[in-house]
Parts: structure tokens; C-alpha cells; sequence
């Protein structure tokens, strides 16, 4: 029979044991990831998508995103990945377009066209073995966040049992409401965590676009530290202005993407800024540069 003392110093060491095998644990699932580099096609309007993808492969990108289905084919031919795909557009009354920015999932009045425009590219990205389709809140037009986080959640858990049986994840972008987007409702990280939380599914997640949180909130390593499991995807844009991520602007880019795989990340890393400069390739080739962290 152990004497009490012995028992003590068993327990001692059972306790130790488990906490340094919780600690080894917890260790591993927070080693640090390597982001995988993309760009928006939107930024380089005047560059055809087969010149672009010819260089975006000589710079080192994996992925060209936003795109639409008729691109599909294109990135692929290329040995490209669409990181994102971009929204489906499709008119409701009066001739207004749903789909975009603007007019988005905090309409009910909007869900069954959105349904019928999202279904069918849902689809066709999956078929093509494109895993994110981005979607947009809306604006507020005088709805409280409350009603629009309602809204929301009723008319995308519509679309997550095909999202869950296609392996698609919806993925809601986070904008700024004070320059580019005015009134857009999705425009601070805690009202789409919230919404994350409402729905409670995998293939439902948050775009954390770095320039447009930096404008709306600032803190941005510390909310991505603590609701990175809520963030598929991550743009980048130098702020103020949008463009070049380098020294003229205010964010340090390397410590942000050092945060970013801190978490574990492994996905790709959008370049999402407006070149501004002659050479729009070099400014992308930089950004590449600034955001390949070791």
C-alpha cells in the first residue's frame, strides 16, 4: 500500500506529465504556418487575365482571385489557384442588382434570388476545386446590426448543407464603412465573429481584409491572435489610400503576417492594393516581397 507521501509525489508527477503533454499539444496546433501568396484580378483591370497569369507565376503567386466562372479555366491552364471566388450578381425588382456590396444577406427579401445566384456557382467552384465563394452583408439602410445579424443568419444556413456537401466555404468579407463602403453593416470583426457564432458551421467564415480593419478599428494583430479560427482569409492594401504596402504607408506588413502564421495559418494571402505606381507588376512583385516572412 503507497504511503500518503507517496501518493502525493505520484500524483505530483501524473499532474506534470499531463500538463506538459497539454502544453506539447497546444504547442503544436499554434506552430507557425506559411501563407501562400494571391492577388485580386480587380487591381490589375488593364492587364489581360492570360498576360496576368503568366506573371503572376514569374513573381511567385500561387492563386488569382475574384474571379468569376469563365476564368476558371484560364488560372487552371496557368497552374493557378482561385483563392476566392467573387460574388454572383443577379437582378431583383425595379432592375437592382443583388449580389454585390450593397445589397447582400441582411435583406430577407433578398435570400431567394441570392439562393438562386449562389447555388449554381457554388457548384461550378467546386467542380473546378475552388474552395471559397465570398459573400457581403449589405447595408445597414436604417436596419439595426442586431436585425441585420438576424437577417443574415436566417438566409446563408440556407445554403450550408450544400456548402457542407460540396466542401465550399462562404466566406463574408469585413469592409470599412468610412471610406470606400458607406454604410456597409459587416464593418467591424466582432458583429461577423458574431455572426460565425450564430451560424456554428466550418463553411461559414470571415475575410479579415487588414485595410479596411486598420480603418475600421486598428488593433489588428491582436484580433487576429484572438479570432483567427473565425478568418479564412486574409487582403492586404497600405493605408491610408490603398496602395503600396511599403514604407509609405502606416501598417508593418511583416509583423502582421508573422502574426498571421503564428496562428497556423496556410492559406493564401490576397494582394489586394491599388498600384499606383507605372509598373504595376513591380508593385505586386514588392508586395510579395514585404509579405514572405520566414
Amino acid at each position: 500500500m503507497d504511503t500518503p507521501a507517496l501518493s502525493r509525489r505520484h500524483f505530483g508527477i501524473v499532474s506534470l506529465a499531463a500538463l506538459l503533454q497539454s502544453q506539447l499539444i497546444a504547442a503544436d496546433k499554434a506552430a507557425p504556418g506559411k501563407v501562400r501568396h494571391s492577388a485580386c484580378k480587380w487591381c490589375y483591370k488593364d492587364i489581360p487575365l492570360e498576360d496576368f497569369c503568366v506573371a503572376a507565376k514569374q513573381i511567385g503567386l500561387e492563386s488569382v482571385e475574384l474571379l468569376d466562372p469563365k476564368d476558371f479555366a484560364t488560372v487552371k491552364k496557368h497552374g493557378l489557384h482561385c483563392a476566392m471566388v467573387s460574388f454572383p450578381t443577379i437582378e431583383g425588382p425595379g432592375g437592382v442588382k443583388i449580389g454585390p456590396i450593397p445589397k447582400g444577406w441582411n435583406r430577407v427579401e433578398h435570400h431567394d434570388l441570392l439562393v438562386q445566384a449562389y447555388e449554381p456557382l457554388l457548384k461550378e467552384s467546386a467542380a473546378a476545386g475552388f474552395k471559397q465563394v465570398i459573400c457581403f452583408s449589405g447595408n445597414r439602410d436604417g436596419m439595426s446590426d442586431e436585425q441585420g445579424l438576424e437577417n443574415c443568419a436566417k438566409g446563408l444556413q440556407r445554403l450550408l448543407p450544400l456548402c457542407e456537401q460540396l466542401g465550399v466555404t462562404l466566406v463574408m468579407e469585413l469592409l470599412n464603412s468610412k471610406v470606400n463602403h458607406p454604410d456597409y453593416m459587416c464593418d467591424h470583426s466582432a458583429w461577423g465573429v458574431a455572426l460565425c457564432k450564430k451560424l456554428g458551421s466550418p463553411h461559414f467564415k470571415l475575410l479579415y481584409d487588414i485595410y479596411h480593419m486598420q480603418i475600421m478599428e486598428g488593433d489588428v494583430i491582436a484580433t487576429i491572435r484572438r479570432d483567427h479560427e473565425y478568418f479564412a482569409h486574409y487582403h492586404t492594401g497600405g493605408v491610408p489610400g490603398r496602395a503600396e504596402i511599403d514604407e509609405t504607408q502606416e501598417l508593418n506588413y511583416p509583423a502582421i503576417i508573422q502574426a498571421i502564421q503564428e496562428t497556423g495559418y496556410t492559406g493564401y494571402l490576397g494582394q489586394e492594393f491599388i498600384p499606383k505606381r507605372p509598373d504595376k507588376l513591380a508593385s505586386l512583385k514588392q508586395g510579395v516581397q514585404i509579405c514572405t516572412v520566414a
